[in-house]
């Protein structure tokens, strides 16, 4: 599964449409560009790779482990994307939540941030692999309700101390 193509899109659907409606989406997309519709004519190319993008993205999207899975991707790959800092957080000044077995912060709209400690540990590692020269980590993190994002970061050579 790719996160490069949005697959809500291709079906003109949103995240947060049911099974239901992805399925009616597709089935009006089948109709208007099957092969078998379009026959000979000069837009057939273009249906076809319409039809065949569609029913790609509805093979993702009708099932719900690679759904999940495809979902799971897009939050990353939008988490990985360039977005304005609006502030940092250190890691220490973050509560560690026992639950859900992430580092939470309060957002001011009333929302969160969390990172988990997965996270922060393939971070520090993969600096050290990097042997970059920095002496913090530091990730993204969106809030969960609104737009903003914050970088949380932490001392590497404490982090690593606190792994071991």
């Amino acid at each position: 599964m790719s996160a490069e193509k949005d697959l809500y899109a291709v079906l003109g659907a949103s995240p947060s449409d049911s099974v239901h409606q992805l399925r009616h989406r597709y089935q009006q997309l089948a109709l208007q560009y099957h092969p078998d519709r379009l026959g000979g004519s000069s837009e057939a190319d273009s249906g076809v790779k319409k039809f065949l993008e569609a029913d790609a993205a509805w093979r993702v999207l009708s099932d719900q482990n690679t759904r999940r899975e495809y979902d799971l991707q897009r939050r990353a790959q939008e988490l990985k994307q360039d977005w304005p800092v609006d502030s940092t957080v250190c890691l220490e000044d973050m509560t560690w939540d026992e639950d859900e077995c992430v580092y939470a912060y309060g957002c001011r709209c009333g929302g969160g941030f969390s990172v988990s400690e997965e996270e922060v540990e393939e971070e520090t590692q993969r600096r050290q692999q990097e042997e970059e020269q920095e002496a913090e980590g530091g990730v993204m993190v969106c809030c969960d309700t609104c737009s903003l994002s914050v970088c949380v970061t932490w001392s590497l050579h404490r982090k690593t101390q606190m792994l071991k």
